[in-house]
């Protein structure tokens, strides 16, 4: 596996499939069953992965591969998880505190940080290409 301390703006599928032991095929077949998978594609037509995609594919992997649920299953999970996400937070304000906007806070600032960095890693592949 690649170190993934490196980290680059967009993988293609060759690099994703090396990083994450997936066969470029399986990778293809994924995109037509989790709809939370599409990666974007460049003026070429090829595709370019992000380091969101690629966690989701090791997320994918994981529950098929070692928890071997089946992608029907899979499929209910990332649902759930994506649609629980924010139902979650919002069950925990129902009974408000002095602490609770410290928790909004907290996520909202977690939130921002991860697009901050990603805002940056595009910066800085653009400042590359000049």
């Amino acid at each position: 596996m690649r170190d993934l301390s490196i980290k680059k703006l967009y993988y293609s599928i060759s690099e994703v499939s090396k990083i994450t032991d997936i066969e470029q095929y399986v990778l293809r077949y994924w995109e037509t069953e989790f709809e939370e998978l599409s990666p974007q594609k460049n003026r070429a037509g090829n595709r370019i992965y992000t380091n969101k995609d690629i966690r989701l594919i090791l997320y994918i992997k994981e529950l098929l591969r070692e928890k071997k649920y089946t992608i029907e299953g899979a499929k209910k999970i990332l649902e759930n998880y994506e649609q629980d996400k924010r139902p979650l937070e919002i069950k925990e304000k129902k009974s408000p505190t002095e602490s609770e906007p410290a928790k909004e806070s907290e996520i909202n600032n977690e939130a921002l940080k991860e697009d901050l960095v990603e805002v940056r890693e595009t910066l800085l592949y653009l400042l590359d290409k000049l």
